[in-house]
């Protein structure tokens, strides 16, 4: 069982993506940014899970943040596009040249994630249960 010393070790070294366990396009999300994950940088825990909940109490995050992805890197907090520019601004290839949207005005990027987070559940669909990785990358989540 991780414990919380362990996973406090993690955040000085590693970012942290929590995300909605429940839903679809998180679930895809959290694969996509696996297989492009040039460093191994990157861990996951789910919203709904006690390690999820427990860091969002840790940095005075409300505990029904299901609408937003949330990046925690040492000690800063990214919440809706900024973390999502944050994750891409990490992965190999091209990928990561979508951070420089980071340069549009911060209102347009929320207001576009705002829409998919919204809408997510209708187009995308929502699992009974929250997502359970592979047994070969376990060690990426919490």
């Amino acid at each position: 069982m991780k414990t919380k010393d362990h996973t406090n070790q993690i955040l000085e070294s590693k970012g942290i993506v929590l995300f909605d366990g429940y839903c679809n396009l998180c679930s895809w999300s959290v694969q996509f940014i696996i297989k492009r994950d040039r460093k191994d940088y990157f861990r996951f825990a789910s919203l709904q899970s006690n390690i999820g909940q427990d860091l969002l109490k840790q940095f005075n995050l409300p505990a029904d943040l299901e609408q937003s992805v949330v990046l925690l890197e040492n000690s800063s907090i990214f919440l809706k596009s900024d973390a999502v520019l944050g994750i891409v601004r990490k992965l190999k290839r091209s990928w990561n040249y979508l951070y420089y949207l980071i340069y549009f005005p911060k209102f347009l990027r929320d207001a576009i994630y705002d829409l998919i987070a919204r809408n997510r559940f209708s187009w995308f669909g929502k699992k009974d249960n929250c997502f359970l990785p592979e047994k070969d990358i376990s060690y990426k989540f919490l």
